[in-house]
């Protein structure tokens, strides 16, 4: 079990006249990336709908904690004893008092006003767990290719959806139902970091939850110049590897374990993540849970569109 991570910093903005809207908690999680996190906190405290913001802070040794407890006093900070990855958010949603929360990386911030919209989109629909917003490039402001994925989402949903419903999300780019998020068991400690959502998205799916994609909503994304895209590829594609096999019928992991192994560069980080996903078996099989047919239909439909995608390479 990991330990707890201390508290500081647990104040209150007063600044200002506006009403803060209450259903919405921002969670973001960081880790030696301190000049980007303040620009994303600048733009979070700019925000009209005024959230309550958690910062986890995955065990920096820049000096981030410390830099954020001074010029964010406003921030609930939550010191991390080392880098607990994605799990951090899951830290964070614990002490979560609002009903929804968004997720924002430390390289990326929610537009004016797209919290509002989210908080209204989940009000209305009781049975939605999750929406994603628009995800836009800084600087410059281009959209995101997985953008086009998402409004042209192949799986079938409900007429009241709020847009396409989608089989899996991006956390830096979504508003959850917090409930929703404990009862699914947040994100996965084995998996860590890159590509996490998919089992999350797949254990909310199968609980009745659904997602779907919200184009009044919109993510700003300056991508991280500290980013180790290396490091990044091999993890997602061993947290790839271990949900077919925890999650998906035997041929369908079959299939999609010899597509991988076919398409992905031959280099020594895909070799490492083979090697990894390799040596995780014992207890992916142990741990494994096959989804109901329906489930695993979204799950089909959503791997052929992957298979075309020019968004979802793994590639540096």
């Amino acid at each position: 079990m990991a330990p707890e991570p201390a508290e500081t910093a647990e104040h209150v903005r007063t600044e200002g006249t506006r009403d803060a809207d209450t259903r919405v908690s921002v969670v973001v999680i960081t880790h030696n990336r301190r000049e980007e996190l303040l620009r994303t906190l600048g733009r979070l405290a700019e925000l009209p709908e005024r959230p309550p913001v958690l910062v986890v802070d995955n065990a920096s040794a820049d000096g981030t904690a410390e830099t954020v407890a001074r010029v964010h006093p406003w921030v609930r900070l939550l010191r991390a004893e080392r880098n607990l990855g994605a799990v951090g958010r899951n830290v964070a949603v614990e002490r979560v008092t609002t009903p929804y929360v968004a997720f924002c990386d430390d390289d990326s911030w929610w537009e004016p006003g797209s919290l509002g919209r989210a908080a209204d989109l989940l009000d209305a629909h009781p049975r939605l767990a999750a929406v994603t917003a628009r995800i836009v490039v800084e600087p410059g402001g281009a959209e995101d290719p997985i953008v086009a994925e998402l409004r042209d989402s192949p799986v079938p949903g409900p007429e009241w959806l709020p847009g396409p419903a989608l089989g899996s999300f991006l956390a830096a780019a979504t508003v959850l139902r917090a409930g929703a998020f404990r009862e699914a068991g947040g994100f996965s400690p084995r998996l860590w970091l890159g590509g996490e959502e998919e089992l999350l998205a797949t254990d909310l799916m199968v609980r009745g939850w659904w997602l779907a994609y919200a184009e009044e909503l919109t993510v700003h994304h300056a991508p991280s110049a500290v980013r180790d895209a290396t490091a990044r590829r091999e993890d997602g594609l061993r947290n790839t590897l271990w949900f077919g096999w925890l999650r998906r019928p035997l041929p369908a992991a079959l299939r999609r374990t010899w597509r991988l192994a076919r398409t992905v560069p031959r280099d020594a980080a895909s070799a490492r993540a083979f090697g990894r996903a390799l040596a995780g078996l014992p207890w992916v099989l142990r741990e494994r849970r096959v989804v109901p047919g329906e489930v695993e239909e979204r799950l089909r439909l959503l791997e052929e569109e992957q298979r075309r995608s020019a968004a979802r390479r793994y590639v540096d």
